[in-house]
């Protein structure tokens, strides 16, 4: 869902700052940053937990189809995943989650899984299904921080591109997703993704990030995977991975490209719809993840049924 609160960035030697709080994730639009003169880059698709009165929401009842709002989309990705806190050292709190999402995004990569988001175009071209570099990740085993405030997690990834760990990509098509260590305890959101800028070698460059709760145990972010065999923790990451990497590519940043009249992105529109027991990807790897909004899906009948019966998702098995 997209959310509106703005944040403040502030392009500084090897970091951004960012000043905005994110607890607040209201369900409507608060300030409409298509015309906002200072550039703030909003957050974006927050992950309702299925069990929350939001959760499963469809979108809207008039008209359900996705509206383009003249920004632009990536049209591939080279991502590398930051795994950010101390507990991400220890092998029994790792288990199978950073091999696992390593795989998820090498596999994600030509799958049909990834051409469910391939329809949608933008000013500077066409999202496609090909061509994504997975770098794969870096840990930080620094305390971590929790969601509540976007800039904590945009000057995590300025930092670690700061430092070298990451080599960010130049043309605004760069994803790091940051995994944190934290529970998510009260918070009313799994996940959410956002845009903003860092400082590499003088020059300021655009970053897609992502922010993740420890999903260990937390049942109102699970999937109930229980067709692929990898634990609880990874399965509920790599379904919450799966619908913030799908709104990046379509919806990435201010002005916004393409979300529907109630501001729900492709993934909101079909969260925590499974229409297949798990996905494939090319490298093997299978997988239970949510549906994506299709609007050629919709208009042309192939689509299966959101929460609110409107059937315009594709499950990309």
């Amino acid at each position: 869902m997209r959310n509106l609160m703005p944040v403040l960035l502030a392009a500084a030697a090897f970091a951004c700052a960012a000043g905005a709080q994110a607890a607040n994730v209201s369900s409507s639009r608060v300030q409409d940053l298509s015309k906002s003169t200072a550039g703030d880059p909003p957050m974006l698709g927050i992950v309702r937990p299925h069990d929350s009165s939001l959760g499963r929401r469809g979108g809207d009842a008039g008209s359900p189809q996705m509206i383009y709002h003249g920004g632009k989309i990536m049209t591939t990705v080279v991502s590398k995943s930051i795994f950010w806190g101390p507990s991400w050292v220890s092998p029994r709190f790792v288990g199978d989650k950073i091999s696992g999402l390593d795989s998820w995004y090498e596999g994600h990569n030509n799958s049909n899984y990834a051409a469910t988001v391939n329809e949608y175009t933008g000013t500077n071209g066409q999202v496609s299904s090909s061509g994504f570099v997975h770098q794969g990740h870096v840990i930080d085993t620094s305390q971590s921080q929790g969601g509540a405030r976007t800039s904590a997690i945009l000057r995590e990834v300025c930092s670690e591109i700061a430092s070298g760990a990451i080599t960010p990509d130049m043309t605004g098509n760069g994803y790091y997703p940051v995994y944190t260590d934290q529970k998510r305890g009260a918070a009313g959101y799994c996940a959410w993704h956002s845009a903003g800028n860092c400082v590499y070698h003088g020059q300021v460059v655009p970053v897609q990030f992502a922010f993740f709760w420890n999903l260990d145990g937390d049942s109102g972010c699970d999937p109930q995977d229980d067709q692929t065999g990898h634990s609880q923790g990874l399965a509920a990451l790599a379904n919450v991975t799966a619908h913030e990497f799908s709104e990046a590519r379509s919806d990435p940043a201010s002005p916004g490209a393409w979300y529907d009249s109630s501001d729900q992105e492709n993934g909101d529109k079909c969260a925590w719809t499974f229409d297949v027991p798990y996905v494939s990807f090319p490298n093997g790897t299978i997988w239970k993840l949510q549906g994506e909004w299709s609007n050629d899906a919709y208009t042309n009948g192939y689509g299966y049924p959101n929460s609110s019966g409107q059937a315009g998702c594709l499950s990309g098995y």
